[in-house]
């Protein structure tokens, strides 16, 4: 193998599927990374056996030829050298299990292991197809992704449940106390409506590739739905599915309030900020009440938190209120996490009981709606 590019672009590549690189392992070759020329092109890919990462870069070659090489060693090199157009010439001797690595004066020769030896990436096809605006799907996948849970007690809830259904898609997470839901239109429609549950820890990744520009991603499934492909640029993101049957959320969404708050979302969120800081020792409660306005005057919502011997704070913010006053706790990290994703300028806050769970969506935005649970403390 001979093959050259620029430092720019192979640092790029090595970031990109350095994600998927396995870091604890019983398989070492699973901490390299393949380098490979496919087609004219470089071709580098990283797996886990959970999620694979492969991207190709534009380069020079003389010979074809792959390898695998330790990923955070070459890595750490190539981002060493500092200079983002300086060529870089990639040279394996032949029946040598050497990559050496040439950069202007310096150089590197870089132990690696057969490329026959790497675990395949995953061939996905013959599944449901589907295109996607990048932009959209970035912004949801943050809706919903934090709200997966973060332990295997429950497997289909450290995923992300994925249903599309004509030309809708509708991701949804949960992880026992909030649930998150968002939906978004894809670029034409499916023929049959399909749900499976893709690791939380895949939508993150995907998301981190995604831009806020208007490209197309497309969403392979293979036809045992065991695995999924993402396409975007020149990356594309295999991950293993999660099997199993995620919850029916529908019915765990109230439809109806006893009392409704609409308030600014910064002012929610910074609020939600302060009270928290003093939450900390007060096992992470967030008190909130609202009530309406008098005459002419706008109702308000207070935010407090208070931990014993330690302190308390009120803050309060101007809200529109609807129905009757209410009253209702919830941890201060849940709602910090869904208003930072929150885009829209206002949010609603309803809620039928303490005791019942909260109700966030966003006024300018129905695709979108975010379920609490509360806390129960004593007023």
């Amino acid at each position: 193998m001979k093959v050259s590019c620029l430092q720019e672009h192979l640092a790029r590549g090595l970031g990109i599927v350095g994600r998927a690189v396995a870091t604890r392992t019983t398989l070492p070759i699973t901490s390299n990374v393949l380098i490979a020329t496919e087609d004219g092109r470089l071709k580098l890919a990283a797996t886990n056996l959970e999620i694979a990462l492969s991207c190709w870069i534009g380069a020079e070659i003389e010979e074809e030829g792959r390898i695998t090489v330790p990923a955070r060693l070459l890595t750490d090199f190539v981002n060493a050298l500092g200079d983002p157009q300086a060529r870089i010439d990639l040279s394996l001797a032949p029946r040598s299990k050497q990559l050496r690595v040439v950069a202007a004066r310096n150089q590197a020769t870089i132990g690696g292991m057969d490329a026959d030896d790497f675990p395949p990436i995953p061939q996905v096809q013959d599944g449901v197809c589907a295109e996607i605006a990048s932009g959209p799907l970035r912004q949801a996948i943050a809706q919903v992704v934090f709200a997966a849970a973060t332990d295997d007690t429950r497997p289909v809830l450290t995923g992300v449940d994925t249903v599309m259904d004509g030309d809708r898609l509708t991701l949804a997470a949960a992880d026992g106390f909030r649930l998150s839901v968002r939906r978004l239109s894809l670029k034409a429609p499916v023929p049959e409506r399909t749900e499976v549950i893709i690791p939380a820890r895949a939508m993150n990744e995907l998301q981190r590739l995604l831009g806020d520009e208007d490209e197309t991603v497309e969403l392979r499934l293979n036809a045992a739905k065991t695995q999924a492909l993402f396409k975007v640029k020149n990356v594309e993101l295999v991950a293993q599915l999660i099997q199993g049957t995620f919850p029916d959320y529908e019915r765990l969404i109230p439809t109806e309030y006893v009392s409704r708050a609409v308030v600014d979302v910064a002012d929610f969120l910074r609020e939600t900020r302060i009270a928290s800081i003093f939450a900390r020792d007060g096992s992470g409660i967030v008190r909130i009440q609202f009530q309406a306005g008098e005459e002419l005057q706008p109702g308000k919502m207070i935010i407090m938190a208070r931990a014993e011997e330690i302190g308390d704070n009120t803050g309060e913010i101007d809200a529109q209120v609807d129905g009757e006053g209410a009253k209702i706790a919830f941890n201060g990290r849940y709602l910090q996490d869904v208003l930072q994703v929150i885009e829209s300028g206002r949010v609603a806050l309803e809620t039928r009981s303490p005791s019942e769970a909260g109700v966030l969506r966003p006024v300018d935005d129905e695709d979108f709606v975010h379920v609490v649970m509360p806390m129960f403390v004593q007023w």
